[in-house]
């Protein structure tokens, strides 16, 4: 009898403990992680861009930890407010709330605290202007563009993409608590990039976005002119990656560099907007992850490289 009591104990241990190590594994799927990782390797390049030589190690590590943190809590509130889009859709029909794995007011607390930690280690030791324009941004993504523009215009994208394209500004300023053309041009880039980016998934998951009622622009405009603003904002964005080399800061290496990613970029583009493949608009969502990483690596070699010439 003992041992059976024993084994039972142990029985509920372990299912315990592998509760635990679900619901821990649940909170950090909140946080978006693949998004958050290409948000601090923007935000990387931009504190690399601030200054001739290596960035100081603190304002790196603080700087990361800190946009890392408020960018987890914004993902984490983007999961509290869309649970029950998300619900209805197959992509996302498996996240934690979505599927009442978890307690909406865990995820509420998590993402509380994991902006107020990130937003004061900025402010404690970085600076001010990194830490109010990071929060601006998590309020910018997690309240008014995913409690508002969602579901109220299919320019939702465009307008809300700003909050999206912060990181690298953010690395900026992180290291020279100033603003400046640079660090905006950076934004830009993102800011541009991200209609075709995210237009192309939205004509792969039209009929799941029409389901939930969001008002993505293939569901209210079709996608015949979908696909036409993702190959016209395609153009708008290789525009926009010329502008460092333009500006002077960046030199030949980036110019080569960054021209191949866009003869690439615009092919995948032609290809959404010719519509005869219909894997052409994953495929394209897909190469635009690595483009923008491409961009951003490509200006960091170019950096990096006259420095060292010099």
């Amino acid at each position: 009898m003992r041992n059976a009591a024993i084994e039972q104990g142990e029985l509920l241990a372990d299912e315990s403990m592998a509760a635990a190590a679900w619901q821990w594994r649940d909170l950090i799927t909140l946080c978006k992680p693949r998004v958050v990782i290409v948000m601090l390797a923007c935000a990387l390049v931009g504190m690399a861009l601030a200054t001739p030589g290596i960035p100081p190690l603190a304002s790196v590590v603080y700087g990361l930890v800190g946009i890392a943190l408020c960018a987890g809590g914004a993902a984490a509130y983007n999961h509290v407010l869309d649970r029950r889009l998300d619900a209805m859709m197959v992509r996302t029909s498996r996240r934690p709330l979505a599927t009442r794995r978890l307690p909406t007011h865990y995820a509420l607390l998590w993402a509380t605290g994991l902006s107020v930690a990130g937003f004061a280690l900025l402010l404690w030791q970085v600076n001010a202007l990194t830490a109010w324009l990071t929060l601006a941004s998590l309020v910018g993504y997690a309240l008014i563009y995913t409690a508002f523009l969602k579901r109220a215009t299919p320019q939702n994208i465009v307008i809300g993409g700003v909050a999206g394209a912060a990181p690298p500004l953010l690395g900026w300023t992180a290291v020279t608590g100033q603003l400046g053309a640079e660090p905006l041009l950076l934004l830009l880039i993102v800011f541009a990039w991200t209609p075709p980016h995210f237009w192309a998934l939205a004509i792969h998951k039209r009929d799941e976005y029409a389901k939930a009622g969001v008002p993505m622009l293939p569901v209210t405009h079709g996608d015949a002119f979908t696909r036409l603003q993702v190959w016209l904002y395609g153009w708008l964005t290789v525009a926009v990656t010329l502008m460092p080399f333009v500006i002077g800061m960046s030199g030949m290496l980036y110019l080569v560099g960054v021209t191949a990613l866009n003869v690439r970029f615009m092919f995948w583009n032609w290809k959404v907007w010719r519509g005869r493949d219909e894997q052409a608009p994953i495929n394209a969502f897909w190469f635009s992850i690595r483009y923008i990483l491409g961009v951003f690596g490509v200006l960091l070699f170019d950096h990096y490289a006259v420095n060292w010439v010099m």
